[in-house]
């Protein structure tokens, strides 16, 4: 049996429908480049504390690179995984005394989960960099309608007149949370599980430390079995891109919403429309509906993984080679779902006019006339609640004489008796001044979204500041490792 694993221990091959059960192998494509690193740094570090020679490290290292160009097509399928094949493609290269040496201390174990740390590390990143794009793109928005009307929502019935930006700053909140969220689970994303072995440790001198250095891990999983057991850190990607993704689905609802003609707030641009095949008019929101769609992805993602992991024992088990291709669909749905609605946001038609024509439309001002009524007559809250109630079942825009007729009714008394005025009846009525007496913190009020975009810009820049910081942690010491894999593969 030519199959470097099993010719030992085991005398028959899987047939054909067993191996494609149990292999890894197109799902290991996105950990390739990952594969790659850590052998590099693997070796690198075996030389270093003389558990290989010199010479051999340099032959192993200009194997890998030469397996790094040639792509990972030109590796055997036939293996289970990318580890076993890969390392087999080495010995091909520089025969079994030299590439045999590579896997000293190390097991499948240890390396493949530095291997998805690594990929998903890089996945993480470039997350963090589309999320503040979007956000940015809300906030460029919402600078641009800070004084455009609009109605708010609850139940889908209007409710209060609000501005546009206001709208557009909520969904930026949950996203800039959703940012705080991948940028949390990064920090346990990013911790260095190679050295533990099979789960025991190794009887061979590794230098644990030295391999998270290169590595660029900002720490180190230090228990042995927990190191090669634990996808915990999968769980917690998979929950932070589930709630990303009902985010942007409640978002795409609005779109898809906010494009029909009984709204007709918005226009999506053509690029994000489909047509019917049939009926020639119809410019159809298809992308927004995708969105919605595709957040199913992310949610049995996460449902696979807690399903997956929750009554595994120490330590490893095979089960958990089906957690990561859930993990690799989650994230690319996510990251291409962000970039798209990005692109939607950014290049949608606004129709102001329309928004404000519908921001009084079923009476959104009744809140403020009801308030009107008790920081002027005095009378209580629940009772002007009543008042505005009677008026509203008239289906007509109330006048100072019709509120006057109501309050006899309720109160035996009228509220122009208590100071009430035709002018503060007017004031109320009005979605412009409803806007601007809304200064409370996060309120709509011009002047308040003003403040508060101003500080989540700030925050956007801060935000941008910590995603350079981690990425050029991570480069420098990629760049490291490559100038001592140069410098020993030349002896």
């Amino acid at each position: 049996m030519s199959n470097i694993l099993r010719r030992g221990r085991l005398e028959a091959a899987p047939d054909e429908e067993i191996l494609r059960y149990t292999s890894s192998m197109e799902a290991d494509r996105w950990i390739f480049y990952s594969d790659i690193a850590v052998d590099l740094a693997h070796t690198v570090m075996l030389k270093e504390q003389g558990i290989i020679e010199a010479e051999d490290c340099g032959k192993i290292l200009d194997g890998l690179l030469k397996i790094r160009e040639e792509g990972m097509e030109k590796l055997d399928f036939s293996y289970e995984d990318i580890h076993i094949s890969l390392e087999s493609r080495l010995i091909d290269m520089v025969g079994e005394d030299v590439g045999g040496r590579m896997h000293s201390g190390r097991s499948r174990n240890d390396e493949v989960a530095t291997c998805i740390r690594l990929t998903l590390r890089e996945e993480l990143l470039g997350l963090l960099e589309e999320l503040l794009a979007f956000r940015k793109t809300f906030l460029a928005l919402a600078e641009k309608h800070a004084k455009t009307l609009m109605p708010g929502f609850t139940h889908l019935q209007h409710a209060q007149p609000t501005t546009l930006a206001h709208h557009l700053c909520a969904h930026e909140a949950a996203f800039g949370r959703d940012f705080d969220r991948v940028l949390d689970a990064f920090s346990r994303v990013n911790l260095c599980p190679l050295g533990a072995a099979a789960f025991a440790s190794t009887g061979f001198d590794l230098n644990r430390k030295r391999t998270q250095e290169l590595l660029g891990f900002a720490g180190m999983l230090e228990n042995s079995m927990d190191a090669v057991s634990s996808r915990d850190f999968l769980i917690e990607c998979a929950s932070v891109f589930a709630n990303l993704m009902i985010n942007l689905s409640r978002m795409a609802e609005e779109l898809v919403v906010w494009s029909s003609s009984e709204f007709n707030f918005i226009e999506l641009d053509d690029t994000y429309a489909s047509t019917s095949s049939i009926m020639p008019q119809k410019k159809n929101p298809d992308t927004a509906e995708l969105m919605r769609g595709k957040t199913g992805v992310a949610v049995g993602a996460l449902m696979t993984l807690l399903s997956i992991c929750k009554a595994l024992p120490l330590s490893y088990n095979r089960d958990l080679q089906e957690a990561t291709p859930n993990i690799w669909r989650s994230v690319e749905t996510v990251r291409s779902s962000v970039r798209v609605m990005e692109g939607m946001i950014r290049t949608m038609n606004v129709r102001p006019g329309v928004l404000e024509a519908q921001a009084v439309t079923g009476f959104t001002t009744a809140t403020e006339l009801a308030d009107t009524f008790v920081r002027e007559t005095g009378i209580p809250f629940r009772t002007a609640h009543q008042l505005v109630g009677v008026l509203a079942r008239e289906k007509e825009s109330p006048t100072l004489e019709k509120i006057d007729s109501v309050a006899e009714v309720v109160l035996g008394e009228s509220l122009s008796g208590r100071g009430l005025t035709e002018k503060m009846v007017l004031e109320a009525l009005d979605p412009v001044s409803n806007i601007e007496r809304r200064k409370v913190t996060g309120g709509p009020a011009p002047e308040e979204m003003g403040r508060y975009l101003s500080k989540r810009i700030s925050e956007t820049e801060f935000n941008s500041q910590e995603i350079i910081t981690l990425k050029d942690s991570i480069d420098s010491a990629f760049e490291a490792l490559l100038g001592v894999v140069e410098e020993y593969r030349k002896g």
